[in-house]
Formats: C-alpha cells, sequence, structure tokens
C-alpha cells in the first residue's frame, strides 16, 4: 500500500468531476435549436474520435509493448476489433429501430427523440468506460510524483468538460431534464475515481496494466464506432454535413488544446 494516497484520489475525483461542468454548459443552448444540436453533436464525434486515434491508441501500445515488443501493435488491433464487435453487440441489442418498442402511438418526433436519447446513453457507456483507465493512470502518476500528477489532472479535468458535453446535450435535447443530462454526465466522471481506487488496491500487480492496454484499444474501437455509427449520422440528420463538420473540427481543436496541457 502506498503512503499519502488521499490527495491522488481526490484530484482523479475532481478531474471526473469535470464532466459535471460540461453538463451545465448544454443548459446554456436553445433546446428547440436543431442546428445547435446538429453542432454539438458533431462536436462530440470530434472528441472521440480525435482522443480514440491519439491519446487512447497511444496509452494502449505504451502499455503492452511492455508485455508483447514484438507483437503490441497485434494486441491492439485484436483489442480494436474486440471493441468494435462489442459495440456491434450494443446495436443488436439496443436496436436503433424503435417502431416495435414504441408501439404506433410514437409519431415521428417521439422517435427522432427517442434516438437522441439513445445516442447519449450509448456516449455515456464509451466515455465511462474510458475514463476508467483514465483514472487509474492519474491515480498512479500522481502517486509517484504529486508536481506532474497536477498537471495531469488539470489536463484531464479540462478534456472532461467536453466530454460532459458529449454525455448531457443528447439526453438534455430529448428528455428536457436537466436533473437527468447532470444525473448522466455526472457518473460517466465518476469511473475515474472508481479506477483510482481499484488502482490503489492493485498497484503492486504488474498483470493490471497488461490487461488495462488490452482494454483501452477496445474502448477506441467502441468510441469509433458510436461516433460513426451514431453520432455522424444524427448530426448530419438535424442540420447538415456544413454543421456536422464544424463540429467535428470544432471538438478536435478544443480537445486538441486540452491534451498539449497534458504532455507539456
Amino acid at each position: 500500500m502506498i503512503q499519502n494516497w488521499q490527495l491522488p484520489l481526490l484530484m482523479t475525483f475532481i478531474a471526473g468531476l469535470a464532466t459535471v461542468i460540461g453538463g451545465f454548459i448544454t443548459f446554456f443552448v436553445n433546446k428547440n435549436n436543431m442546428k445547435v444540436l446538429s453542432l454539438g453533436l458533431g462536436f462530440s464525434a470530434g472528441v472521440m474520435i480525435f482522443v480514440s486515434l491519439t491519446e487512447i491508441l497511444h496509452s494502449a501500445q505504451d502499455l503492452l509493448v511492455v508485455y508483447f515488443p514484438n507483437n503490441y501493435q497485434w494486441m491492439v488491433f485484436f483489442g480494436f476489433i474486440i471493441g468494435v464487435v462489442i459495440s456491434k453487440l450494443i446495436d443488436t441489442f439496443v436496436p436503433d429501430h424503435v417502431e416495435e418498442d414504441l408501439g404506433d402511438g410514437c409519431d415521428f418526433e417521439c422517435k427522432r427523440t427517442h434516438r437522441i436519447k439513445r445516442a447519449g446513453i450509448l456516449t455515456a457507456i464509451a466515455i465511462a468506460v474510458h475514463n476508467f483507465p483514465e483514472g487509474l493512470g492519474t491515480f498512479l502518476v500522481s502517486s509517484q510524483d504529486l508536481a506532474i500528477g497536477i498537471s495531469v489532472a488539470i489536463a484531464i479535468a479540462l478534456h472532461n468538460i467536453p466530454e460532459g458535453i458529449a454525455v448531457a446535450l443528447p439526453i438534455y435535447h430529448s428528455t428536457g431534464k436537466k436533473r437527468m443530462a447532470i444525473w448522466y454526465s455526472f457518473w460517466t466522471g465518476m469511473t475515474e475515481p472508481i479506477g483510482a481506487i481499484i488502482g490503489l488496491g492493485l498497484l503492486s500487480w504488474f498483470l493490471p496494466q497488461m490487461f488495462i492496454g488490452f482494454f483501452l484499444a477496445a474502448v477506441v474501437g467502441i468510441m469509433i464506432y458510436i461516433a460513426f455509427d451514431t453520432l455522424l449520422p444524427l448530426s448530419h440528420e438535424y442540420g447538415d454535413w456544413h454543421y456536422a463538420i464544424t463540429g467535428i473540427m470544432s471538438g478536435i481543436i478544443v480537445i486538441w488544446a486540452s491534451l498539449l496541457l497534458l504532455h507539456h
């Protein structure tokens, strides 16, 4: 058991809580403005795609190369495939077509609202899964070097804000319930301190690091699948491709800026 673990755990909790700030930002957006929703969904997709293909994929490679120096790229590849398969299974068991579930009394607007809410729930699941190893990493860095850990926690908190937007925006637009949007954004962030608590218990083990590398590769597959299968089509549907692309590029720019703080 490491000494002085309380502060690293608190830092990880605060970083995770930043998703709630993103949730509150969504309340300043006109709920009936479909063009803003289109931009927001594109923004969410940009965040997920960029984080997945840069930060998370790189972290997976760094963790796996230690244990599989000659085959780590294949391990990352197979982890990615597993993530895609998991996403496909979610699609199968949470069908996109809701006519049978909602009955004949549900009109087009009702079904569209259901799809937006579903996008928010799937995004929340993907980001919660992503935040778990992120919280573990923040805790491990902070427990070894508190000064570096503080900068890591601040940067993660900054890029958790757009992740909170990614979760809360579709939930709020589909339900109109602020409390529900905040609740979803809160719990996606709370997987970070959960990861830190598990890291505290498993700090002396070498196996979890190898497992987390493979796990991160699967998260990349999950997040990329959701971005292309759910977020981008909805962004196009509620605006046009110009709004979708603007949202994507805005998401990439914002998350890239926050990640530069993480690396510097």
